[in-house]
């Protein structure tokens, strides 16, 4: 009886493995392709309310797949080329850079066009919560080093156009 129970339990044991071995053993690669930027509109960045930083070719991401998806998969943008993300509401918002390959700095901007809060050269592929200070219904991506360089501060202003 004994003999029967041991050998049960290795066939059982053997069983499992199988299962675990065939399991792992049928796992693919994701491979993902590069996404090149689409422009979808004009935007542009003002110290005050008159004078014009700069003027950017953007990507406009206004519902939720883009929203997730954001700048992923990229591994480069030019200097005048940035993503605008559109919600509905003006509320806190919290991005990450999880599968973001550059660095970027991340400008919130609330229902007014005025910048909030200011995340600079944020890490390529951290996926640490990265909040604002204040809500906001606009997110603007532009490489990481630009709101320095440009002198954007908390107040400054944006406007957009659509294509």
């Amino acid at each position: 009886m004994i003999h029967f129970i041991v050998r049960l339990i290795l066939f059982l044991v053997f069983i499992c493995l199988s299962l675990i071995s065939c399991e792992t053993g049928n796992k693919k690669e994701v491979k993902t392709e590069e996404i090149s930027f689409s422009k979808d509109g004009e935007l542009n960045v003002y110290q005050g309310d008159s004078l014009v930083v700069q003027n950017l070719n953007i990507e406009i991401s206004d519902d939720e797949y883009e929203r997730q998806t954001g700048l992923m998969y990229r591994a480069s943008m030019e200097d005048n080329q940035g993503m605008l993300f559109v919600f509905e509401d003006e509320k806190p918002r919290h991005f990450y850079m999880k599968n973001t390959e550059i660095s970027l700095d991340i400008i919130y901007i609330n229902s007014d066009m005025k910048v909030v809060s200011i995340i600079k050269n944020a890490d390529p592929m951290n996926e640490a919560s990265l909040p604002s200070q204040f809500p906001a219904q606009y997110v603007l991506e532009v490489n990481g080093g630009l709101n320095q360089q440009w002198g954007l501060k908390v107040g400054d202003s944006i406007s957009f156009d659509k294509s």
